[in-house]
C-alpha cells in the first residue's frame, strides 16, 4: 500500500476500534432514555467539533441544495438514531450476537452496492475480503435465540450500518470530514429529542448519574467526534468500500474490551474470528495487492543489432536484463 492508502486503512481502523469499545460503554448506560442518551452524546459532539469546521462552513452549508440536506438527514435518521435504536429494539427478544452477526455483514452489501450504484462491476478482492470480514464477525460473536422482530430489526441495524457507509459519499466532497460530522450530529440530536418527545414524553430526559456521565462523555468525545471523523478521512482515503471492511473490527473490540468490565471472554472462537477479519481486511483493502492479479507483461528484450541501432542507446548490465 502507499502511504496514502496505509494513512487511510490506520484511520478507519481507529474509528471502528474506538466503535467496538463504544458497545462496553452501552452496558452501562442500559437504564438510561435512549431518546435522551442520543441527544446529549450527538449535541455534545456537535458542540466540541464546532471550533474545528473551518472558515466558511457556513458558506458551504448554505451551498447545499436540497438533495443534500434530504441525504443528511437520511444519514442521521438511519445511519445513527435509527441504527442505534433498531439494535435496542432487536435486542429485547434475540440475543445480541444475533444484531452483530447481521451488522458484520455490511461490507458485503457495501461491497455489492455501491460499485453498482457507481455504475461499474464490484471489485473481486474487496468482495472476498468483505466475506472473510463477515465470517470473522460470525467466528467472534457466534449465533443467539431470536423470534421474527429480533431478526427483522436486526435487518433494520444492517440497513442503518449500509446507509451510515453509503449515503456520506456526495456530501463528504462537500463538507469535508470534520463540518460533516458536525452537521449530521446536530441533525441527529434533533431527531432523537423528537424521537424521545414522541416516545417517552417528559421522561425521555434526565440526569445521568456519575457513570452515566463519563460513558456518555466517551461516547461523545471519543466515539463521536474522533471516531466520525477518522472514519470519515479515511473514506477520503481508501473510498467506502473498503473502509467498511473494517467494520469486523467492531464485534472484535467489543469482545476484548467487555472483560474489562466483567461482561464478556476471550476464548478459541474469538482468535478464529479475529484472524480472519484481519485477513480479510488485508486482501480487501489492498494491503496484499499481488493476489489475484496478472503480472505485468514483460517487454521482450531487444535484439542487441538493434541496441547498436538506435542513436544514443548505451546497453547497461542492470537494464539489458529480462526482469525475473
Amino acid at each position: 500500500m502507499n502511504a496514502t492508502t496505509t494513512r487511510g486503512a490506520l484511520l478507519t481502523a481507529l474509528a471502528y476500534v474506538l466503535v467496538g469499545g463504544s458497545f462496553t460503554a452501552n452496558s452501562v448506560l442500559g437504564h438510561y432514555p435512549y431518546a435522551g442518551g442520543q441527544f446529549l452524546r450527538y449535541g455534545l459532539a456537535c458542540l466540541l467539533l464546532v471550533p474545528f469546521v473551518g472558515r466558511g462552513a457556513a458558506g458551504r452549508l448554505r451551498g447545499l441544495g436540497a438533495r443534500a440536506w434530504l441525504r443528511l438527514a437520511l444519514l442521521a435518521a438511519v445511519g445513527m438514531v435509527g441504527f442505534n435504536l433498531a439494535i435496542l429494539a432487536a435486542e429485547r427478544t434475540a440475543e445480541p450476537a444475533v444484531p452483530g452477526v447481521l451488522v458484520g455483514c455490511a461490507p458485503v452489501v457495501v461491497a455489492v452496492l455501491v460499485p453498482l450504484l457507481d455504475g461499474r462491476r464490484p471489485q473481486r478482492l474487496v468482495l472476498h475480503g468483505a466475506l472473510l470480514v463477515a465470517a470473522g464477525a460470525f467466528a467472534v460473536q457466534g449465533w443467539g435465540r431470536t423470534d421474527g422482530g429480533g431478526l427483522a430489526f436486526s435487518v433494520c441495524a444492517l440497513a442503518g450500518e449500509v446507509g451510515f457507509a453509503v449515503l456520506a459519499g456526495p456530501v463528504l466532497r462537500a463538507l469535508g470530514p470534520r463540518l460533516l460530522t458536525a452537521t449530521v450530529c446536530a441533525l441527529a440530536a434533533a431527531e432523537a429529542a423528537a424521537t424521545g418527545a414522541v416516545l417517552d414524553g417528559g421522561a425521555w430526559l434526565r440526569r445521568p448519574d456519575a457513570t452515566e456521565t463519563a460513558a456518555l462523555l466517551w461516547q461523545a468525545a471519543a466515539v463521536t467526534v474522533v471516531g466520525f471523523v477518522c472514519w470519515y478521512m479515511g473514506v477520503q482515503r481508501i473510498g467506502t468500500e473498503r473502509a467498511t471492511l473494517f467494520t469486523g473490527l467492531v464485534p472484535l473490540t467489543a469482545v476484548c474490551t467487555a472483560p474489562l468490565v466483567g461482561t464478556g471472554s476471550y476464548g478459541p472462537a474469538q482468535a478464529v474470528g479475529g484472524v480472519l477479519v484481519g485477513a480479510g481486511v488485508a486482501l480487501g483493502s489492498g494491503a496484499l495487492p499481488h493476489l489475484g492479479r496478472k503480472p505485468a507483461p514483460t517487454a521482450p528484450r531487444p535484439h542487441r543489432a538493434d541496441l547498436r541501432a538506435a542513436p544514443g542507446r548505451t546497453p547497461h548490465p542492470s537494464t539489458d536484463r529480462r526482469s525475473t
